[in-house]
């Protein structure tokens, strides 16, 4: 077979060359592409070899790259699906069936020496459909998606600098407002009053002018740091994930070339459609597409009650922060608190009105949903040194019954609507409604890429899949989900929600429209749980119960 290379692409940590004429190589050892294939030569050749060899052999036949679905398989595109992922110097000859990995004879001493089936690869081929045509259609599909969620994240990076040039203007604005309320209510004093009342009503004024501005510098400096160290947290997490999509969209870019190449090579194609699937598994875990369903090892409970508490906990809301710790909302003591990565609570703090929800804002931050008879407001809190620090705040016009975040878009529940708001608290539109009853849109949850949109409805017993614009995409309903309330997906897009009445907690698919899992119920300890969240740092999945001083938490893989 005739040998060729490819440059400057790059597949995961290897470089697939393209076509290179074997001609210059043989005369002076130097890479030129090829821009021919001769198939009675089985060898390449670039525009300027190929007349010599049109000369001296006219009737053979050859194939410019206008015609390259002709040409062989690349030797270094075989070379490459034969290495090894893991150990570069030795070639793949076997198929572990219990892992479903491909492996080398380094990968079976180390890794696979125990497992109970380990196939050889040329044994396979016979048994093993490879549906390649069908793998090409996944990528490409993938590909879309992939280069969608880059530019997503791209958009997502300039609305939050828009964001917080918009905070520093609305601020502005509102000092302007405080000065001239304080000048007209000076000058509607003033008038009627002696010359010494009007010296003393300049006075005053000044005094209340600079009073403001003192005010106002010290709160604007407060609040707008807060803003730009959110901006900059997560701008950084939106673009660390953008050479990701990058990487996956080049590797998944050159499978589907590779895929539409290797032709009827039998034992090619097995390894590729395998690597192949490795890969889409990768690009969909980022897209938070992930269909595997998780499976409970182990239950354990934790008391998260403290001495000031006047009554049993009621955990309406909780948030795993990247370290480790964990927030939760106590409705019924009107606090937050927070736990360490043993559960035990080091910190608290009061905020007199019922907390109802929390949602991640940056690694140590995070937007809690307060909701009473006459209050309703969002409030930021930071995790300093194992303390709970309050930040800003701002007030809402309607009832908070549930509370979302995804790189900078705030997503906030009524229980009968589904508001989207920006970080510095403007609304933003209104995606979804449903007045049929008090509790259609109890709680909400948003995918890990930000393209679907999840809630809770109390009244009908069913969970909602939305679209990005708010459009409905699916409706599940379960006898297993009676009275829905708790809500969270995770970074794989793992959709977790509680069954209130039925003492469940469920694992949908990301699509929202079947059941993978019952992953608790009952007889794991569970009854009327209120909220649920998924640590990446323990695998574990926290469920939060009503009146309860208990939270559980289950060990998954």
């Amino acid at each position: 077979m005739a040998t060729s290379s490819q440059s400057s692409v790059e597949l995961g940590s290897h470089e697939v060359k393209d076509y290179i004429c074997n001609a210059c190589e043989d005369k002076t050892n130097v890479e030129k592409s090829a821009d021919f294939y001769c198939k009675q030569c089985e060898r390449f050749y670039c525009g300027n070899c190929i007349d010599p060899h049109g000369n001296a052999l006219a009737k053979h036949t050859t194939f410019g790259r206008v015609e390259i679905d002709k040409w062989p398989v690349s030797k270094k595109v075989v070379d490459f699906l034969q290495t090894c992922d893991v150990h570069k110097d030795h070639t793949i000859d076997k198929f572990c069936n219990l892992h479903e990995q491909l492996c080398c004879p380094k990968c079976v001493s180390d890794q696979h020496s125990q497992c109970s089936k380990l196939t050889p690869i040329n044994e396979l081929t016979n048994t093993q459909p490879t549906y390649l045509q069908g793998l090409s259609v996944e990528l490409e599909t993938v590909l879309g998606e992939i280069k969608n969620l880059q530019i997503s994240q791209e958009a997502s990076v300039k609305s939050l600098q828009g964001t917080y040039k918009e905070h520093g203007a609305l601020m502005i604005e509102q000092m302007r407002g405080n000065l001239n309320t304080n000048i007209d209510e000076c000058g509607n004093s003033s008038v009627g009053t002696s010359g010494k009342s009007e010296q003393y009503l300049k006075e005053e004024m000044s005094r209340s002018v600079v009073s403001i501005v003192n005010e106002f510098d010290n709160i604007t400096a407060k609040e707008l740091n807060e803003m730009k160290d959110e901006v900059i947290s997560i701008k950084g997490s939106v673009t660390s994930s953008i050479p990701k999509c990058i990487s996956l969209h080049n590797d998944l870019s050159q499978f589907h070339k590779i895929v539409q190449k290797i032709g009827d090579h039998k034992q090619l194609c097995l390894i590729a459609s395998i690597k192949c699937k490795h890969i889409i598994q990768q690009a969909l875990t980022l897209l938070g597409k992930s269909g595997k369903a998780l499976n409970v090892q182990s239950i354990t409970k934790h008391n998260v009650r403290i001495p000031i508490d006047s009554d049993e906990c009621w955990i309406t809301g909780i948030c795993v922060l990247t370290d480790g710790q964990v927030l939760i909302a106590d409705w019924e003591n009107e606090r937050f608190k927070l736990l360490n990565q043993q559960y035990k609570v080091v910190s608290h703090w009061d905020v007199n009105a019922r907390p109802v929800d929390i949602c991640l804002i940056t690694p140590s931050e995070v937007a809690a949903a307060v909701d009473t008879f006459n209050k309703h407001e969002v409030q930021f809190i930071t995790v300093n040194q194992g303390k709970l620090v309050p930040g800003r705040k701002f007030q809402l016009q309607h009832r908070c019954t549930g509370i979302a975040h995804h790189y900078g878009d705030l997503f906030v529940t009524s229980g009968k609507e589904l508001y989207k708001y920006t970080l510095n608290g403007k609304q933003l539109c209104r995606l979804y409604q449903d007045r049929s009853g008090d509790y259609t849109v109890w709680k909400c949850a948003v995918s890990p890429t930000g393209d679907r949109l999840y809630i809770t409805n109390w009244d009908q017993h069913n969970l909602l899949t939305l679209a990005r614009d708010g459009t409905l995409l699916a409706t599940y309903t379960d006898s297993a989900l009676h009275v829905p309330s708790g809500l969270h997906v995770t970074p794989a897009g793992q959709v977790l929600v509680c069954g209130y009445w039925s003492y469940t907690v469920l694992q949908v698919g990301w699509e929202g429209e079947s059941k993978l899992a019952t992953l608790a119920t009952e007889r794991h300890g569970v009854r009327w749980p209120r909220s649920v969240c998924y640590s990446s740092t323990t695998s574990s999945i926290i469920v939060g119960q009503y009146r309860n001083n208990n939270i559980l938490v289950f060990r998954v893989e």
